[in-house]
């Protein structure tokens, strides 16, 4: 492996690791967790609406 091979692989390990431990950290803090939960009942809030017009959509075109 050349010099530049192995000098562009490294970097690439340490990027990923860099965002492994961000994320590690960003999982040991509540208010993030908390904030990603809030995040997820939002969308599964949007989710159920937009199936919901979906499904009066579809038995208006059964009629």
């Amino acid at each position: 492996m050349s010099e530049a091979r192995i000098t562009t692989a490294i970097d690439r390990i340490e990027k990923a690791l860099a965002r492994i431990e961000t994320q590690a950290a960003l999982s040991r803090s509540p208010s993030a967790s908390a904030a990603l939960v809030q995040k997820h009942e939002a969308l599964r809030e949007q989710v159920t609406a937009s199936l919901a017009e979906l499904d009066t959509l579809i038995a208006g075109l059964e009629r």
